[in-house]
């Protein structure tokens, strides 16, 4: 599975979707591994950008940010990518993701 996580210092996921300049990509199969780091161009004055975040990530199953739009909602279906809202450190938020993943699995 490859998650990917919006985040201004790939430390904490801390932004909107639309205002994701930078989105850090992991793949999961028995452990976490960081993937790459991906520079998204978000004009800081226009709005509903989420669909050039969801298009910069379309190789990811998960994409994780604070929050995001219904626009982006609806790209990201038609993209085959599930929107995740959280919140927090990188690695909290993605072993959330994952404990919940392996529980709904069980």
């Amino acid at each position: 599975m490859r998650l990917a996580v919006v985040s201004s210092d790939g430390e904490n996921v801390d932004l909107h979707l639309g205002r994701g300049k930078s989105v850090f990509v992991y793949d999961y199969d028995d452990d976490l591994k960081f993937v790459e780091r991906r520079d998204v161009e978000i004009s800081d004055d226009a709005k509903h950008q989420g669909g050039k975040v969801i298009k910069m990530c379309n190789d990811c199953d998960v994409l994780i940010a604070v929050q995001y739009g219904f626009k982006s909602k609806i790209k990201a279906n038609d993209a085959g990518i599930k929107l995740v809202m959280d919140e927090g450190p990188v690695d909290d938020v993605l072993q959330r993701y994952i404990d919940h993943v392996n529980f709904m699995k069980s």
